[in-house]
């Protein structure tokens, strides 16, 4: 179900974020191990070998994609895994905007406007009651 988030309630749920983001991360860095793996088998070893690996990759692709569904179902949207940028949506005045977090980060101090993305974020200023 689809809902804007408060600064508030956008910090609050974010350890739940982080905890989910980190499991869909590690599910991501083992695509990536198993793909470098699958290169290297080709010319090396075996067809069984690598259709095991590929079995595995196939299986591990589908717990990525499992994750990354179980993360924006907290409301948030994933706007890269790699460079760990998530966004709530919230709204400023009457205006939807995104509060921007990127991993590394302990709280949400930042905002943009929908089509501004990473480098128009702005802080959020500590008596900023415009945001919801």
């Amino acid at each position: 179900m689809f809902s804007y988030f408060t600064i508030n309630e956008a910090n609050q749920a974010l350890p739940d974020v982080i905890k989910k983001f980190e499991f869909t991360l590690a599910k991501k860095n083992e695509i990536s191990k198993l793909e470098h793996e699958i290169q290297t088998s080709m010319s090396t070893d075996s067809f069984e070998v690598y259709i095991l690996l590929k079995q595995k990759l196939n299986s591990a692709i589908t717990t990525f994609y499992e994750a990354l569904e179980m993360l924006e179902n907290t409301g948030v949207v994933v706007k890269s895994v790699e460079q760990g940028l998530l966004d709530f949506p919230s709204k400023r005045f009457d205006q939807e905007v995104w509060l921007c977090w990127k991993y590394g980060e302990t709280e949400i101090k930042f905002w943009h406007e929908k089509d501004s993305g990473f480098m128009g974020r702005k802080p959020i200023e500590v008596s900023d009651e415009s945001l919801i």
